[in-house]
């Protein structure tokens, strides 16, 4: 981090406009200009926060992994009195290569094949039994 350039709240505030839009999360100072058309809530969210420190409005939301990982991207210096835990001296980011949705499935595989044809047919046979016996 001691490779950083510094900058000020007042510095930061300069950078406030579409065109120049820049701001604080976690002491880092960051330049989004080039992200306020890729941001998903679109840019009125970034612009908004444009010139401030806006730590509070990124943890609230809950941002991804991915989200998190832009920050080092973006991040053009520190803020100027900072405190940096150790976390924080040590984070190392890992870009994500899929750019797809992940979805986790639970699936036990000690279950024998027989039982998925049962969770397949038993259904329908009750069922045909069930309509079998309502309507004939």
């Amino acid at each position: 981090m001691a490779s950083q350039k510094v900058f000020t709240l007042s510095q930061v505030a300069q950078h406030r406009s579409k065109k120049d839009c820049w701001f604080v999360i976690n002491g880092r100072v960051l330049d989004v200009t080039k992200f306020l058309n890729e941001h998903p809530a679109g840019e009125e969210v970034l612009i908004e926060v444009a010139g401030k420190d806006a730590t509070k409005q990124f943890d609230n939301i809950g941002h991804s992994k991915e989200a998190q990982n832009l920050l080092l991207k973006y991040q053009v210096g520190v803020l100027q009195g900072h405190a940096f835990t150790e976390s924080d001296k040590n984070a190392f980011f890992v870009e994500s290569t899929r750019k797809e949705m992940s979805a986790s499935v639970i699936k036990d595989d000690k279950m024998p094949k027989y039982a998925a044809f049962l969770e397949f047919v038993l259904p329908l046979v009750f069922t045909g039994l069930y309509l079998s016996y309502r309507y004939l």
